[in-house]
């Protein structure tokens, strides 16, 4: 039987050679450490036999809220290798979030960082889950104490492509979030077409920017890099300054909009930085066209946009080298999000799920071997997201040119995408309104040079009450995390609403479209 374990199909891409270098820190403080291949195999080799010691039921969930480290990336690897269920969680997740995640997914291990080892240990234990480690960005904790005692040899658990890999959290239009079952298949098959569509060449080395507990740091980025047995530079946190000096050093670079705005207010991007590099890719939210004109005068480089949700790892992008489907396009064209991704079937529809006509605005509707199984326990939202012929409705608007690149126009589900993370306004609303003082509340998405899109929050008082717009956003932090937290938040009389009664967002955001402009 071929084992079709995601683990297995990384790791035969390691080179030959594993004592070269795979991963390269780089915090700009300390001396940068090494890891091989081999460091690679074998410290997920022992990470998984600890999983395995454990004793734990079949594809198990194993949910991790950790910083950033390499370690972090072994640990998910080694998820992979022991056949068990990985589930990232995002380090500014307080503790209502974490308890509802933990609840909800009922992982049998949880791994979070030292610091909160207190309070996340308390939820976890409350709901069932069996054992708690820690692990430090600086390489301490528990879970390496515990794996350091195992071996570093372990046969990979035989996998097939419809098991499941990872669940990553989204949040819904009901405020209420959403587990996505990505399986085996669903990320090889990407992450093989990714390295053959985003030209992956033998000495490509990626500078790794992004935070891992998502589908582009996660799997676009990491799986790009292993599977085509490329070295790694390891950025900790994003440091434009240090990361523009790595430019040299790297030919690949994967970066949210924000990345690159903040990129290129250091003077130290030229051309002549940039000239090695190969390959800049843009995503998870939109990239304003003069971020793309400015990064091209400064570096020389076209950045290569593309399309993905977590749903659905990666869409559509923008050429790299010539697409023969296309008439052998090559143009990396500004707003527009390039070509369905081979393998990828996508279609615009009307309300009424009928195809539009070219170059028009419908609803995208996606089908191929990298959307996901469903949402964890949620059959009836599952079956609702789908058509009665397989297609999944992303829940996002755009248009298709004469051409074939998608462009995309706005979002059906009223999502804010802030800096490449997800914000439903439904869920900021629900925690507004039970706030002292709020009657009601309505979230909406205005422009915002750093983070592309910001949260503005629209109050409405009790009667007298009289709340405090600074002192709603500070008891917002203490339940949210800080990307979901509004940048500015007013009081006012009444909300628009139409003769329905539903409330016009598409008014208030035009009111304060340019409120950081």
């Amino acid at each position: 039987m071929v084992n079709l374990n995601l683990f297995t199909t990384l790791r035969a891409a390691f080179p030959t050679d594993l004592d070269r270098t795979a991963v390269e820190t780089a915090d700009g403080v300390s001396a940068p450490l090494r890891y091989s291949w081999r460091d690679l195999d074998r410290a997920t080799a022992m990470l998984a036999n600890l999983l395995e010691s454990l004793d734990l039921p079949p594809a198990s969930r194993v949910a991790v809220q950790v910083e950033k480290s390499v370690e972090a990336m072994l640990l998910y690897l080694a998820t992979l290798r022991a056949g068990h269920v990985f589930l990232p969680l995002n380090t500014a997740y307080q503790s209502s979030e974490i308890q509802y995640f933990i609840e909800n997914a009922e992982p049998a291990v949880v791994v979070c960082s030292p610091a909160n080892f207190g309070w996340v240990s308390k939820i976890a234990f409350n709901a069932g889950t069996r054992y708690v480690f820690t692990l430090g960005d600086d390489r301490s904790g528990s879970l390496l104490q515990r794996a350091a005692q195992q071996s570093d040899r372990h046969a990979p658990a035989v996998k097939n492509d419809d098991d499941l890999a990872a669940i990553l959290y989204t949040s819904g239009t009901t405020g209420r979030s959403k587990g996505a079952m990505l399986t085996h298949g669903n990320l090889r098959s990407n992450a093989l077409v990714l390295r053959d569509y985003w030209g992956w060449q033998p000495g490509d080395v990626l500078l790794h920017a992004l935070p891992i507990f998502h589908v582009h740091g996660l799997f676009v980025a990491i799986h790009g890099a292993l599977i085509n047995g490329s070295k790694m530079i390891w950025l900790s946190k994003f440091d434009p300054r240090l990361a523009v000096s790595r430019l040299r050093d790297a030919t690949v670079f994967m970066g949210v909009p924000t990345l690159y705005v903040r990129m290129l207010a250091e003077h130290s991007l030229t051309v002549e930085q940039a000239s090695r590099m190969r390959l800049f890719i843009s995503g998870s939210a939109p990239l304003l066209i003069e971020t793309f004109h400015d990064w091209k005068a400064r570096t020389g480089h076209t950045i290569l946009e593309r399309y993905g949700m977590s749903e659905t790892i990666m869409l559509t992008s923008n050429p790299c080298g010539p697409d023969a489907r296309h008439g052998g396009a090559t143009e990396r064209r500004g707003g527009t999000v390039g070509f369905p991704l081979p393998g990828v079937a996508l279609r615009v529809v009307d309300e009424a799920g009928q195809a539009v006509a070219t170059g028009e605005v419908g609803g995208l509707q996606v089908n191929g071997p990298n959307v996901f199984k469903g949402y964890w326990r949620m059959p009836e939202k599952t079956a609702e997201e789908f058509t009665a012929d397989g297609f999944f409705k992303t829940g996002d608007v755009g248009r298709i040119d004469d051409r074939g690149y998608v462009t995309i126009v706005g979002r059906s589900k009223d999502l804010i995408i802030s800096g490449g993370y997800n914000v439903y306004p439904a869920e900021i609303e629900g925690f507004l309104n039970e706030l002292p003082g709020v009657a009601e509340s309505a979230l909406v998405g205005v422009p915002h040079p750093d983070f592309g899109e910001v949260g503005v929050a629209v109050v409405v008082a009790r009667p007298g009450a009289k709340p405090d717009p600074e002192q709603l956003l500070a008891t917002l932090k203490q339940q949210l995390a800080n990307f979901k937290i509004p940048k500015r938040c007013f009081v006012v009389p009444d909300l628009p609403r139409n003769t329905m009664g539903k409330v016009q967002k598409n008014l208030l955001r035009e009111q304060y479209k340019n409120l950081f402009s």
